[in-house]
């Protein structure tokens, strides 16, 4: 999290909130949106990714409770670079 890479560190911040959430970690969630709010990110940010974790959240079940096939263009390993 500490190493420069492609990705910016409030972005690294929100993947990890939203992975957090997603596991359940209570910690994980409060320590990284803290971590967030010191890189940056507004209230406006915080309001979106929290809307966009509960709509992933509910697409993603309904997918899976469906059975939804995954289209053959998304398949890994077939998407550009």
């Amino acid at each position: 999290m500490i190493a420069p890479g492609a990705l910016d560190p409030l972005t690294k911040e929100l993947i990890y909130i939203a992975v957090s959430a997603a596991h359940s970690c209570s910690y994980c969630v409060h320590s990284h949106t803290a971590a967030a709010r010191a890189k940056g990110m507004t209230p406006a940010q915080h309001a979106e990714l929290v809307a966009i974790i509960a709509l992933a959240s509910q697409t993603n079940a309904l997918a899976t409770a469906l059975q939804i096939p995954v289209d053959p263009e998304f398949e890994a390993g077939t998407i550009p670079r």
